[in-house]
């Protein structure tokens, strides 16, 4: 027992040393007044006390790891994981006999593979993951004989994959994906008939396939540059098969019909091949089929209308092809399709309006580049959901439908290269969140109409090579040069000078071009007004107060929503006491208030007028706040707007008090002991996210002026009492309608981005305009940060790893493995999920109950995770919209209570 005891104290010594940054002061606690199985990360026998487990994964930490590691022999796990360890993997891990668990992943060690691990033969699951290690695969290692899962991708190990693999005939998960291996896949994998995921993408082989592998379900062969065809042994591979990818090769020759015969197969990727001949129908068998991918080959003939069968596709992508024919009428039947690129390639007849039937469209419809002839049909108004439309560069006529009005979620219109004709119809007005409109090269006459000058999220429009008359509107997108073509548009003139269009004779001049319509005038008059008359109302308020600030008596609840003095603040603050502080942010800080009179509890945010644009932000909160309202919003009570002590101005906003604090506070706690009582159930994070989405989706789609938050981000979300979500600090908001009229604002959003570091757009760091897709961006980043426990800017997001990448690596098949381990903690404790180490040990599943519950509870999360990168997608015209997202997580959550009532 001493020896043992001596042991760990030399061993946290050595560590100790080696650790030069440790942020979450864990060796702090690493000290002699606490027993060492009582240490943070430590877990011993508690019979023998010897050290089991040795955790520390994702603390942070910045070190190297000591030789002497290799003392502490009982070790039967190790989890260093997603720090920033560097240096190279101790020889003396050789000596660890017993261990079965070694996690290095996400770090930055180098080196090459220890020989002297060969001596761990009871290693079960090893994860070096995203590392810098080098060289070949040690002959030596041919002794882990028990291994169930290696996982060596994305290093720059080399040389070839050995053979002496296949003799691991436990192996279920082998990723060497994203190395520098060459040669074959050996055929001894082969004997693995274990294996369920193998990924050996970015590497340089040649083809050989792994038919008698009849438990592998996922397989990642892409970007080897494989030539040759694709054997018909592909037909043999495993029916549990689920996911294939054979991207980016140099495969050709055709699709072989035993295709058919992966039952299970859910994602199919081909892309960037050259790939020819004619698509079997058979692939119609592909029933569980959700995502296909066919794009950049060289397949002709008609598209199968069995794809019709394939009820469950998300995704389809046939575009770069040759394929011919009509597109099949059968499409309609594939009621789940969010995406659909079918351009760029030799389709002929009408657009089916069966295709018009799929509501679920949400992502992109894609039908440019092709022969299409006839109208557009009206049906397209019932693609509501629907994010970019293309139906560019083919031979389509008639009138633009005014039905496309509908399809109000649209952030893309191209209509360019065609014969329509008419004019614009008024119902494009409806399209608030349109960012580009191409409608150049057809036969389209009349007057440009003003409302597109109004439309504010317009970014890109061009109106060139068409039969347009009357004077430009000077407005919006017409105000910028580089963002509107109107070339060979012979009857045009005015305009703003960069456009050099002729000036319009006087006697056509437009005494109400360029004007406001009542519409527009009369809610900014009102809203001006009720400004105005607000701080009319705070200064003579103010100016009373000045003179008799000692003698104003504390009033109720009742009495603050009538306005409030800034001595009365300081008393229900104590005097702004640091003991009082709820928060701080850019403008200012929040404290704690209570009203004397009558006990309530208020928050009281008080601007910081020394930093530049406080002042600006209260006006814009007010402006925002007082004009909304919905259930999830943070009510405000008052503001006061007045001179302190010292005679300088003083701003304040009154809140009700939400008693949970933010969400971030939930997601992060602060304080060790708190993480316990502060830790968010499934249903909770689901509530919430729900909420969010709710509140978004109010403002941006369902007031009379759309609004953009512009500063989503958990700190901003509040709990009340029950849980309930209320979103706050509107300093930033933007009315959609103000950023299209104020020419400030684009200069300003170069310069100053709008938001916080995180959960900014992209789109945003590149100088675009605020619109409601840049919430949307947000909200995706808050989802995937509420159920991964990650913040966007952990320290492990490094080299081009992003939450997003972080969270997309590990869908579809991996999804438990980015889970926040405090959620996992209750699922597990309720039976929702499986803990890991009965898969590891090979141990009987508990009943098929609860396989069945945690498989659900699985398909909730990968779900969820699903929405939140579509919502953060880099495009923003591929961003699923939050009216959408409000369905689809309350359709998860209904999904889940069934399964706790099951």
């Amino acid at each position: 027992m001493a020896v043992q005891s001596d042991m760990v104290h030399y061993f946290r010594d050595y560590f100790k040393k080696r650790i030069t940054e440790d942020p979450l002061s864990v060796m702090s606690l690493w000290n002699h007044s606490t027993h060492f199985c009582s240490w943070v990360g430590i877990t011993c026998h508690r019979a023998t006390q010897r050290v089991l487990i040795l955790d520390l994964q994702d603390k942070q930490l910045v070190g190297s790891i000591p030789h002497s590691i290799g003392n502490l022999t009982r070790l039967i796990e190790i989890s260093l994981g997603i720090n920033k360890f560097h240096g190279e993997i101790p020889q003396e891990l050789g000596r660890l006999r017993t261990l079965e668990s070694l996690n290095l992943s996400f770090n930055s060690l180098g080196g090459k593979l220890p020989t002297n691990m060969s001596h761990c033969t009871q290693l079960r699951f090893l994860d070096l993951l995203s590392n810098k290690i080098i060289g070949s695969i040690p002959r030596q290692l041919s002794s882990w004989l028990s291994l169930t899962v290696l996982q060596l991708g994305k290093n720059n190990l080399s040389g070839t994959i050995p053979g002496w693999i296949g003799n691991f005939s436990s192996l279920r998960s082998l990723r060497l994906g994203g190395n520098n291996f060459q040669g074959s896949i050996p055929n001894e994998l082969g004997h693995i008939t274990t294996l369920e995921l193998f990924i050996v993408g970015h590497n340089n082989f040649f083809l050989h396939f792994l038919t008698n592998c009849t438990s592998l379900r996922y397989l990642s062969l892409s970007f080897n540059r494989f030539g040759g065809e694709i054997p018909r042994s592909i037909a043999n591979l495993s029916t549990q098969l689920q996911t294939l990818y054979l991207g980016g090769n140099l495969l050709h020759g055709s699709l072989p019909n035993g295709i058919g015969n992966l039952i299970n197969l859910a994602d199919l990727v081909m892309t960037d091949n050259y790939l020819a001949g004619v698509v079997p129908e058979e692939i119609g068998k592909l029933k569980k089929m959700q995502r296909l991918v066919l794009s950049a080959n060289k397949f002709s003939g008609p598209i199968p209308s069995s794809l019709g069968n394939m009820t469950s596709l998300i995704e389809l992508y046939m575009d770069g092809n040759s394929f011919e024919g009509s597109i099949p009428p059968s499409l309609g039947n594939c009621q789940n399709l969010l995406k659909l690129l079918l351009n760029n390639n030799n389709l002929t007849g009408i657009i089916p309006k069966k295709l018009m039937e799929l509501s679920t469209l949400s992502g992109r419809l894609d039908l440019s580049g092709n022969y299409l002839t006839g109208s557009l049909p009206s049906e397209v108004g019932d693609l509501v959901h629907l994010t970019v439309l293309n139906v560019s560069n083919n031979k389509l006529s008639g009138e633009i439908p005014s039905t496309i009005g509908r399809c109000t979620s649209l952030g893309g219109l191209y209509l360019d290269d065609n014969k329509f004709e008419g004019t614009i119809p008024q119902s494009l007005k409806d399209l608030k969140g349109l960012e580009e409109l191409d409608i150049s090269s057809n036969n389209l006459s009349g007057q440009i109409p003003e409302f597109i000058g109004k439309l504010g999220a317009l970014q890109y429009l061009n109106l060139s090579h068409n039969d347009f008359e009357g004077e430009l509107p000077k407005e919006g997108i017409f105000s910028n040069v580089n963002g509107v073509s109107v070339l060979g548009n012979h009857r045009l003139c005015g305009g703003i000078p960069e456009l050099h269009q002729p000036t319009c004779p006087k006697n056509k001049h437009h005494s109400s071009r360029g004007l406001l319509s009542p519409k527009v005038v009369i809610p900014i008059s009102c809203a001006l007004a009720f400004i105005i008359a607000l701080s009319c109302f705070f200064g003579a308020r103010s100016m009373l107060k000045k003179s008799r600030d000692g003698l104003v008596t504390s009033r109720s609840y009742k009495d603050w929503k009538l306005g409030v003095s800034y001595s009365q603040l300081v008393e229900s603050t104590n005097g702004f006491s640091v003991d009082n502080l709820i928060g701080s942010g850019s403008f200012g800080s929040v404290f704690k208030g209570v009203i004397p009179s009558d006990g309530t509890v208020v928050a009281v945010k008080v601007l910081n007028l020394q930093q530049q644009g406080a002042s600006k932000s209260f006006n814009d909160e007010c402006k925002a706040l007082r004009s909304v309202r919905h259930r999830n919003l943070v009510k405000i009570i008052t503001a006061c707007s007045s001179i302190d002590n010292h005679g300088r101005d003083f701003k304040s906003l009154v809140f009700e008090f939400m008693p949970n604090g933010s969400l971030d506070s939930w997601l992060h706690p602060r304080d060790e002991e708190q993480s316990p009582s502060k830790r968010l159930n499934f249903m909770q994070r689901l509530n919430i996210a729900i909420d969010v989405a709710s509140v978004l989706d109010y403002l941006h789609n369902h007031c009379e002026t759309s609004i953009v938050h512009c500063d989503l981000k958990p700190s901003n979300v509040l709990l009340d009492e029950d849980m309930v979500a209320h979103v706050g600090d509107f300093g930033l908001a933007r009315f959609l309608l103000e950023a299209s009229t104020d020419h400030s604002l684009s200069q300003t959003m170069s310069s100053q981005l709008k938001g916080s570091v995180g959960y900014i757009p992209p789109e945003y760091g590149m100088g675009g305009q605020v619109s409601i897709l840049g919430d949307v961006y947000s909200y995706g980043i808050l989802l995937l940060e509420m159920f991964t426990g990650k913040t966007p800017t952990d320290d492990m997001f490094i080299e081009g790893l992003s939450i997003y990448k972080f969270a997309a690596m590990a869908l579809p098949d991996h999804v438990m493995d980015v889970v926040d381990p405090s959620l996992l903690l209750d699922l597990e404790a309720d039976g929702s999920v499986n803990d890991d180490r009965y898969e590891r040990t090979a141990l009987p599943r508990r009943n098929n109950r609860r396989v069945v519950k945690a498989k659900k509870v699985e398909e909730c999360l990968f779900a969820v995770m699903q929405i939140g990168l579509s919502c953060c997608a880099v495009s923003p015209r591929e961003r699923m919209l939050l009216n959408m997202v409000v369905g689809k997580m309350s359709a998860i959550r209904d999904s889940y209570l069934k399964v706790q009532e099951g």
